[in-house]
């Protein structure tokens, strides 16, 4: 036993060790990715297939083994077709390089607090008066796609600016406020709503948007309800409500002071009774 042990060490190869650490690598963040969306119910149900597969092979169940072979042959196009939101969240993912340099990290941090500054002044001012807004900060992720769906603005960033754009009655109020950097890229931009089946009822379109826009790229969303006035802040698909201006404040200074990966920001925890006292 021994002897056959070390005959299969001494065939091993540094090569050998670096294929199979990048190969487990692989396998891990394909794993931790599909954990993380909906996909993972569907590769369940992938799996249950394979195996019913392989035990109507070893029972001899040709009819069902037969269809069963053909669907899975054809079941790697209906995958592609399924999967192509993950697909193409994964892409870009793999394409983000460490290397490329956000628009805000262009800027020094008192530019960066004037302009946060201005953000935070005009999200104030919608939620105080229930005005409807959806303001998208780009980061590595380009958004020119989305820019394209609206009037293109490239104003540099103010308060008076924002609520003009938001205001309503105005021609663009209805859409989504695209920020690159110190400018307004778009204003009235169409935006994929989120597809998510666990979101609440009452959350309308302008937050099923920019849940959707985050779920497709690395970009920040900025919600605020023109129901209620209710601050909303949208990372990685997941939404954050029920926020106080001082936590969007800090909020933003922590992503573009410190250039956190979206996947990575935490919005600070709201206690539940200030949840209740906001829903009231």
């Amino acid at each position: 036993m021994s002897e056959i042990f070390n005959s299969i060490i001494s065939g091993v190869g540094i090569t050998d060790v670096i294929d199979v650490a990048i190969v487990a690598f692989v396998i891990y963040k394909v794993l931790g990715f599909i954990r993380e969306t909906r996909a993972l119910q569907l590769v369940r149900g992938l799996l249950v297939l394979v195996l019913i597969t392989i035990l109507s092979e070893q029972f001899n169940f040709y009819t069902l083994n037969w269809i069963l072979r053909n669907t899975l042959q054809l079941g790697v196009i209906a995958l592609v077709i399924v999967f192509q939101p993950e697909l193409r969240r994964a892409l870009e993912y793999v394409g983000r390089s460490k290397f490329i340099t956000p628009q805000f990290a262009q800027m020094d941090k008192e530019r960066v607090k004037v302009l946060t500054a201005a953000i935070i002044k005009a999200v104030d001012y919608f939620s105080t008066n229930k005005i409807g807004a959806l303001i998208i900060m780009e980061r590595e992720t380009t958004l020119n796609d989305i820019a394209e769906t609206g009037t293109k603005v490239n104003a540099e960033i103010s308060t008076e600016l924002l609520g003009n754009l938001f205001y309503e009655g105005a021609p663009l109020h209805d859409g989504a406020v695209i920020v690159r950097g110190d400018r307004v890229l778009a204003a009235g931009c169409v935006l994929p709503l989120t597809q998510s089946k666990t979101l609440s009822k009452d959350l309308g379109t302008r937050h099923r948007a920019g849940i959707g826009i985050t779920e497709n790229s690395d970009a920040i969303s900025i919600i605020v309800s023109e129901e209620t006035g209710i601050i909303s802040i949208a990372v990685d698909g997941k939404l954050s409500r029920f926020l106080d201006i001082k936590t969007v404040e800090k909020t933003l200074l922590n992503i573009y002071l410190t250039q956190i990966p979206a996947e990575k920001v935490k919005v600070p925890f709201i206690d539940k009774i200030r949840r209740r006292r906001n829903a009231e």
